[in-house]
C-alpha cells in the first residue's frame, strides 16, 4: 500500500500575552525552554523611528506563543516566525524590519527601520541571573554574543548598546512608589499606580520607610499637615529615590522650606522635592491630581534611567 508522509507545518505564531514587563517575558522564556524549546528576541538596532528603546524583547516558544515587544505591534509576527526557523534550525539569526530589509511587505509606520536578533536559548541560566537581581531590586545585564550565540551575565552599564561585537542589555527594577497620606488624593495615587504596575508601598504617619528607599523608588508624600510628613520626608531626602514630591501650594512649601533650612538640610536636598507635586496643576479632584502625579513620576524615571 502506498502511503505518502504528512508535510511537517511550522507552529502558527500567536500571542499568549500583551505584557512588555521584562522580568514576565523571560519567565515566559524559562518555562518554555523548560517545555522544550523557546528563543529570546532583541532589538539591536533602530535606524529613524521606532515604537520601542534598544534591548527591547520579545520571547517565543517553540509551540509558537510568543510574549512582548520589539516595535508597535506590526512586526511582531514575523520576528515569532523568524524565532520559530531559528530553533528549527538550532541556530541564532539577525532579522532586519522595515528600512533596509528585504521585507518589503511588512512596513513600520514610523518610517524606520529596526534589527532584531534571535537567539536560540542552550540554557536559561543568564536569565534566571537576571530575575533574582531584579528581584533583589538590583539592575542586572546581559551580554548577547551574535558570534559565539552565547548570552551571559554582566554588570550594567547606563543603557542598551553595542560593545565591540557585543550586544549589551540592562533591566531595572519596576518602579516602587512609597506613598504616605491618609487623604483621597492618596488611595486615587494608589489605584492609579497598581493598575500602572508599579509597586506600590502604603506608608502611614510615623512608620518608616527607609529601608524601603532605593534608587528605583519614587516618594509621594500627600498630607495636609506638614508634622504629618516630617519624618517620611526626611527618610525620602536621605535616600537615593530620584523622586520626592509633596502636596501643598507654593505658600506650603515655603513654609517647609524654612521647617528643613532650620534642620541643616542644605539647598540641594531641598530642590530634590517637586512642590507643588505633580506634572500639571492646579487640579481641584483626586483622579485629576493621580494622573499628574504619576506622569510626574514617569517623567522622572525616564530622565534618571533614559
Amino acid at each position: 500500500m502506498d502511503q505518502t508522509l504528512a508535510p511537517i507545518t511550522a507552529p502558527i505564531p500567536v500571542r499568549a500575552s500583551s505584557t512588555d514587563d521584562p522580568a514576565e517575558l523571560l519567565r515566559f522564556a524559562i518555562d518554555a525552554h523548560g517545555l522544550g524549546a523557546a528563543a529570546l528576541a532583541t532589538l539591536i538596532d533602530i535606524r529613524g523611528g521606532a515604537a520601542r528603546a534598544l534591548g527591547a524583547h520579545m520571547a517565543v516558544a517553540a509551540d509558537g506563543r510568543f510574549c512582548g515587544y520589539v516595535s508597535g505591534g506590526c512586526v511582531e509576527a514575523a520576528v515569532a516566525s523568524e524565532a520559530l526557523l531559528a530553533m528549527a534550525e538550532g541556530r541564532d539569526r539577525t532579522v532586519k524590519f522595515g528600512d533596509g530589509s528585504p521585507f518589503f511587505d511588512i512596513v513600520l509606520p514610523c518610517g524606520g527601520g529596526i534589527t532584531v536578533a534571535i537567539h536560540v536559548l542552550k540554557d536559561v541560566g543568564a536569565l534566571r541571573h537576571v530575575l533574582d537581581r531584579l528581584e533583589r531590586r538590583q539592575a542586572p545585564g546581559l551580554a548577547y554574543s551574535p558570534e559565539r550565540q552565547t548570552l551571559e551575565p554582566i554588570d550594567p552599564l547606563p543603557r542598551a548598546c553595542w560593545l565591540d561585537r557585543d550586544f549589551l542589555t540592562v533591566y531595572r527594577p519596576r518602579t516602587r512608589i512609597v506613598l504616605s497620606g491618609q487623604t483621597i488624593e492618596a488611595q486615587a495615587v494608589a489605584r492609579l499606580a497598581e493598575a500602572s504596575g508599579y509597586d506600590v508601598i502604603v506608608r502611614g504617619r510615623g512608620e518608616g520607610a527607609a529601608d524601603i528607599i532605593d534608587p528605583f523608588t519614587a516618594a509621594v508624600l500627600l498630607h495636609h499637615d506638614l508634622d504629618a510628613e516630617s519624618a517620611i520626608l526626611e527618610a525620602a531626602l536621605h535616600s537615593p529615590a530620584f523622586y520626592i514630591g509633596a502636596l501643598g501650594s507654593t505658600r506650603t512649601h515655603r513654609r517647609r522650606v524654612e521647617r528643613l533650612t532650620a534642620m541643616a538640610f542644605g539647598q540641594d536636598d531641598i530642590r530634590r522635592i517637586k512642590a507643588p507635586i505633580g506634572m500639571f496643576g492646579p487640579t481641584r479632584d483626586a483622579t485629576s491630581l493621580a494622573l499628574s502625579v504619576l506622569a510626574d513620576v514617569a517623567a522622572a524615571r525616564l530622565v534618571a534611567y533614559a
